[in-house]
């Protein structure tokens, strides 16, 4: 039995509560080579099995970011493919989280090439457009703020989108989409 097949069997007994996800990653977290078939399951199943491997992956990056690493070019070019809310509000946090290591410099700082900050790119502008709900977009809005340093287009992009689904936005959208208009007035 392969790797990837003994993954796919595990996560059908995670479930959406977070001790259950917690302790998948633990797993990962102590397999480190789990994490790349993971993270490969994730990108290519759109189903109950692909939600629940990027839920994993999720929990494993927010606990070690450097996990994703070597893996960035696998994630990034996978990110287009992904359908499912269940899949994508996963993704779109570790999109933030890779972006915010990166422009912070912190000691997590992914080593993003250019062709992998413009698939954020694209991708979060995608997601942001999209028909989804407040948690994807918000990470998408930090995500493309924060890439504007490196592709000033995208502040005059956000700006308009903003601008122009803030009426119809949630509560939450809009008190996410108010901090980053100021930030982009700011920056002006």
């Amino acid at each position: 039995m392969t790797l990837k097949s003994q993954l796919t069997r595990r996560l059908e007994y995670v479930d959406a509560t977070r001790q259950e996800r917690l302790a998948m990653a633990d797993e990962i977290l102590r397999q480190p080579e789990w994490f790349g078939p993971l993270l490969e399951i994730g990108l290519e199943r759109q189903d109950y099995i692909g939600n629940r491997a990027c839920w994993v992956v999720e929990f494993v990056c927010k606990r070690k970011p450097e996990r994703l690493h070597p893996f960035l070019e696998v994630f990034t070019g996978g990110l287009h493919a992904l359908s499912s809310e269940s899949s994508i509000r996963p993704m779109a946090k570790i999109c933030e989280l890779l972006t915010e290591a990166y422009y912070n410099k912190d000691r997590s700082a992914p080593p993003l090439s250019l062709l992998q900050k413009e698939r954020i790119v694209s991708v979060c502008f995608d997601w942001l457009i999209g028909p989804y709900k407040v948690a994807p977009k918000a990470y998408c809005m930090r995500s493309l703020y924060l890439l504007s340093a490196d592709f000033p287009w995208v502040r005059d992009a956000l700006r308009e989108e903003l601008q122009l689904r803030y009426t119809s936005g949630s509560a939450g959208y809009q008190a996410r989409a108010r901090y980053l208009l100021k930030l982009l007035d700011k920056a002006r």
